[in-house]
């Protein structure tokens, strides 16, 4: 029960990151709004998730890691009803950032209660390796099979008793796998409004992107002004006794490499996983939900990854391990060339497979590196920034890879332009390879090995 309430939250954060994709045209047709208006469900939800992670380090500071994260669990599943229930598109809209909002605590806390003290990943099993990173490729999926089956307020609906069984079941989490409040932590407010405002700058800016519109103000402007604030939250974190979020781990070499390899693999990752749906359903023809059984295996091999990762690196070094997962990327990424307009769908489903099982067999080690050195009450900062640099790393890798795949399209054609996102991330992934030789050899400074359970 308690490593249910632990997963509960971020699966169901990252399911309605994807869920939604598929309910934009029933919304709009319900409705009566414009698909512009209705994508705002969309990013309103993502905006917001990432403007949340500004404020969730003071908040398990101030209140407790355990408190905040069954909080932000009961007030995701309140907000999920209210956008079953919403009856028109502007409150569908508040809704759905109110949600985003309350998600924003869900994964990196969780996440620093399952790694625990150790930073090393030994309290997941693989059934939650693979539910932690299953929920991208489900949504598609689980999305059109609700929509078709009871409508597209299902998709909402859906949270309620997943989330409500997870706060009752938090009651059993122990307290001493996380820390407690801390009553004299303080507020930086301004740095809290420079780090919400360059996120959300930041982000719109990368979302404008990925509609084609680089070369537009609506894009450069908010991207711009983002990173500049973000640079202004550098500089000012760097003289504040307590900062909005800690970025002190950046201090460590290994740390830092950790960051820029988690990043090139969200951009692997999320880039791939979002244009492959639309190519196999405006190309090859197939339905919105055979599409996302496609995208299944991956799911879970990726789970399977980050536990097998782990315990590859306790025998032969993080070092080893990652370069192997970015070689196996890396050709995993190439064998996208064979996918074309007639390809079968199971032989597109296990080129995906290949490329997510060598992700998952990435991302353990790699947390592993960025938790080396911390103390219990620095994984929340650890794990927010991890999670920042993904969103930020997936938008950006979904904007320009998505602009390149539209400009292909129109020239030479959707297979061709498949083809150079492949190589594009096959490239990416063989300088990641090289980086990797530049990763600490174990995942502990004192050698012993840290096992995930069976």
């Amino acid at each position: 029960m308690p490593q249910y309430a632990l997963l509960a939250g971020p699966l169901m954060s990252m399911l309605d990151s994807s869920i939604v994709n598929v309910a934009i045209a029933p919304i709009a047709k319900e409705m009566g709004a414009s698909l512009q208006d209705v994508q705002w469900v969309t990013s309103g939800y993502l905006l917001a998730l990432g403007t949340g992670l500004a404020s969730t380090s003071f908040l398990a500071r101030r209140f407790g890691t355990l408190g905040v994260y069954t909080t932000g669990m009961l007030a995701f599943t309140i907000a999920s009803a209210l956008c079953a229930l919403a009856p028109t598109i502007d409150l569908l809209v508040a809704a759905r950032i109110l949600q985003g909002l309350t998600g924003a605590t869900l994964v990196p806390l969780a996440m620093s209660m399952l790694m625990g003290s150790s930073g090393a990943s030994q309290n997941i099993s693989p059934l939650a390796g693979m539910l932690l990173f299953l929920g991208p490729a489900l949504g598609p999926s689980l999305g059109g099979l609700l929509i078709g089956t009871f409508g597209w307020r299902s998709i909402f609906l859906v949270n309620l008793p997943v989330g409500l069984l997870a706060v009752l079941a938090a009651r059993a989490i122990p307290t001493g796998i996380a820390p407690g409040p801390r009553p004299g932590a303080r507020l930086d407010t301004f740095g809290l409004a420079l780090l919400a405002l360059g996120l959300f700058g930041l982000l719109l800016g990368l979302d404008r992107g990925e509609s084609g519109t680089w070369s537009q103000s609506v894009s450069w402007l908010p991207l711009g002004v983002g990173a500049l604030l973000l640079i202004g939250y550098v500089a000012h974190a760097r003289h504040v006794a307590q900062p909005a979020l800690d970025l002190r781990i950046f201090r460590d070499r290994g740390a830092a490499l950790s960051f820029g390899l988690c990043a090139a693999a969200s951009v692997a990752a999320w880039s791939i996983l979002f244009l492959l749906p639309v190519f196999l359903q405006q190309v090859q023809g197939y339905t919105a939900l055979m599409a996302g059984i496609a995208l299944l295996p991956q799911g879970i091999l990726t789970g399977l990854g980050t536990v097998v990762g782990q315990q590859i690196a306790d025998r032969i070094g993080v070092r080893r391990t990652v370069l192997i997962g970015f070689a196996v990327l890396l050709a995993a990424s190439l064998g996208l060339l064979a996918v074309d307009s007639g390809t079968s769908l199971w032989l597109t489903s296990m080129v995906l497979a290949a490329r997510s099982a060598a992700i998952g067999l990435v991302i353990t080690p790699l947390l592993t590196v960025v938790n080396l050195h911390l103390r219990p009450d620095e994984q929340a900062d650890a794990n927010t920034v991890f999670n920042v640099v993904q969103r930020i790393a997936a938008s950006l890798g979904i904007g320009l890879l998505a602009g390149l795949f539209t400009a292909e399209s129109t020239s030479a054609g959707p297979v061709t332009a498949l083809h150079d996102v492949a190589v594009t991330v096959a490239a990416l992934a063989g300088v990641a390879t090289v980086c990797s030789a530049f990763l600490p050899r174990t995942p502990r400074s004192d050698g012993v090995p840290v096992r995930p359970t069976s």
